[in-house]
């Protein structure tokens, strides 16, 4: 079956809305063009957090912190009511809580009328991922809304010596923040967040494509698709990383290092079954190719 035949009867639409829709000049200069950057969503994100803002646990350590900011539209004015704000962190040992019914530092909370949210918390640490490499300390925020593509993004602070060495804090535009230390022995940091319009896939074709896949040529691999909130995600051990739709049945997974992509494109085959080619570029920015079968 050719790409064109498959586009039309696997139903795939997609919109996109410029980003530059509300630029206008305000007699000095251009504004409008300020969306909040991405960063990858990690492996340990856990959907169904409560709804709560602070997160404090009575009788651990960690330096008390208020995290805030305003969530605003693309025009970056306009403050966005009741925008979902997700925030997750390891502990003061570098740990998260992947598994147990309270959901330790992980909640959620909602904007108000201005836009604001906040949460309660604590600094979290860097933590060694193996190989020698250490991950800057950093906050995980997923906002969500009616009008915009879910942004994900991760929160580093300023003189956290591992910044430079990680690949993804040295490209956190906008999201190395100042903590500014209170009276009371506590910190705060702020964080304001614009939001953004880009391509979407149709819940319906998302659909077609969710299932388990086996590799083409070793059956003992496989990937396994499920949609959450109308997005492509790809299953892992806590929950799943979530995939955004680029157009031309082409998912990519957001928030990789500058020069490296990780795609995936899908293409139904006349025996009724889905091929899912994986490409992506390695350490070295080599291109890798791994195909997967997902059964009629």
């Amino acid at each position: 079956m050719k790409r064109r035949e498959f586009i039309k009867k696997s139903a795939f639409s997609a919109f996109a809305v410029s980003t530059f829709g509300f630029v206008r000049f305000n007699g000095k200069n251009y504004i409008g063009d300020c969306a909040t950057t991405s960063d990858i969503l990690g492996p340990f994100y856990r959907p169904d957090s409560p709804v709560r803002n602070n997160l404090i646990i009575a009788g651990e350590s960690g330096k008390a912190v208020e995290l805030s900011g305003t969530v605003r539209h693309q025009d970056c004015i306009t403050p966005y009511k009741n925008a979902k704000v997700e925030l997750w962190h390891c502990d003061n040992n570098g740990i998260y809580d992947n598994s147990s019914d309270d959901f330790r530092y992980r909640g959620t909370t909602f904007t108000n009328d201005h836009g604001e949210y906040s949460f309660t918390t604590v600094l979290p640490v860097p933590y060694d991922v193996g190989n020698g490499m250490i991950r800057p300390a950093h906050f995980h925020m997923m906002i969500t809304t009616e009008d915009y593509q879910p942004l994900v993004t991760q929160l580093y602070f300023t003189g956290d010596k591992y910044i430079e060495s990680d690949t993804w804090a040295a490209n956190a535009t906008g999201r190395v923040l100042d903590i500014e230390e209170l009276s009371d022995g506590t910190a705060r940091v702020y964080f304001p967040v614009n939001m953004a319009k880009t391509l979407s896939a149709e819940p319906a074709s998302i659909d077609k494509l969710i299932g388990e896949y086996i590799h083409e040529t070793n059956p003992g691999s496989s990937m396994v698709f499920f949609k959450n909130e109308n997005k492509l995600w790809v299953k892992n051990e806590v929950f799943g990383t979530r995939y955004e739709y680029k157009g031309n049945n082409t998912f990519t997974y957001p928030g990789t290092p500058e020069g490296h992509y990780r795609n995936l494109y899908f293409e139904l085959l006349p025996s009724g079954s889905v091929k899912c080619t994986l490409t992506f570029t390695d350490a070295e920015t080599n291109e890798q190719q791994q195909i997967f079968i997902k059964s009629s």
